[in-house]
């Protein structure tokens, strides 16, 4: 076992803000997101990415890399988005293994309606606490944090 590098006052300020910081904000979007929508901050996610497809299309598999989720908990989701006539799913045209999330025209509406609400609560509980070098800072180096663990995690099954 090799020698335990512990955080220094500074370093541990910075993971004691972090931690609280990122649950309350999470809590928060996804409080006023199922109080005004209806949807989980997740079902929101799942929407902006389908939205944002060339075709308003994209494989199960691709969908939970891009969201850093779980296969079987995207299946989940999907299939209760399913239900409310959010997305749809369908075989892959150009693999028999491959599943389809699609966007529909109700999910586009729901993303429109709860968008404006949404925005405003990231800049209430985010965006406005913070000045624009904060922010710069802030973006930089989480950045950093999600590609150094994207990167280690790249191939791994459970995404």
């Amino acid at each position: 076992m090799g020698h335990t590098r512990w955080l220094d006052d500074e370093e541990m300020r910075t993971w004691m803000a972090f931690i609280p910081a990122s649950n309350l904000v999470a809590r928060e979007l996804d409080q006023q997101l199922k109080e005004e929508s209806g949807l989980s901050h997740l079902q929101y996610e799942i929407l902006i990415h389908l939205n944002a497809a060339e075709t308003g299309a994209l494989r199960m598999t691709e969908l939970a890399e891009r969201l850093i989720n779980s296969k079987s908990g995207l299946t989940y989701q999907v299939g209760q988005m399913e239900k409310a006539g959010l997305v749809q799913r369908r075989q892959c045209e150009w693999s028999r293994s491959g599943v389809l999330a699609a966007i529909t025209d109700e999910g586009r509406a729901a993303l429109e309606r709860a968008a404006p609400g949404h925005v405003a609560k990231v800049r209430e509980v985010l965006i406005d606490v913070l000045t624009p070098e904060e922010r710069k800072a802030i973006a930089d180096g989480l950045g950093r944090v999600r590609d150094r663990l994207i990167a280690e995690k790249d191939g791994d099954t459970c995404w």
